[in-house]
């Protein structure tokens, strides 16, 4: 089989892997879980349970493997989600913040511990602007919010 993608994130959970990959495909168009392997006899794991989930979100191949308590997910590596409208950001926000924590500045944590960015490209034109003083009250508005608004980045560039 060809190569598909040379570079794959690979998730550690503590026995979630099976849970989080199917929660993940929920939320992301174009996913699907591929593939489920099992631990055989002698282990990791006990026989039978979920060592390995691969899947897809949104055409990016995932691994996700049940690697037991030992490391947890830090703020060290995001998963960085463009949008193009308020609707994708409150979409993308809304559901993978349920049961975990909004944090600042478009960064949160799912319910597992890993970290998400939500960024409308809207933040980054705004950001880029050719006039500093549009560009720093842009990146002023946006360290005032937790989940970017896309409306309130455009009237903090646009204020005199």
């Amino acid at each position: 089989m060809p190569i598909k993608q040379r570079i794959t994130p690979f998730l550690w959970f503590d026995g979630q892997a099976e849970e989080a990959a199917k929660f993940y495909v929920s939320i992301f168009p174009n996913s699907k879980v591929l593939s489920t392997s099992r631990n055989a006899e002698g282990g990791p794991g006990p026989k039978g349970t979920v060592m390995t989930v691969g899947f897809e979100l949104d055409g990016l191949l995932f691994t996700a493997l049940n690697g037991g308590p030992m490391f947890k997910f830090t703020e060290a590596i995001s998963l960085v989600v463009h949008c193009e409208t308020q609707a994708e950001v409150d979409h993308y926000w809304d559901k993978l913040s349920a049961g975990g924590q909004q944090v600042q500045c478009g960064w949160l944590k799912d319910k597992y511990g890993l970290s998400w960015q939500i960024v409308p490209s809207a933040l980054m034109e705004l950001v880029q602007d050719k006039d500093p003083a549009k560009s720093q009250r842009v990146m002023a508005a946006m360290m005032q919010m937790k989940k970017i608004d896309i409306a309130g980045l455009k009237a903090a560039s646009a204020a005199a």
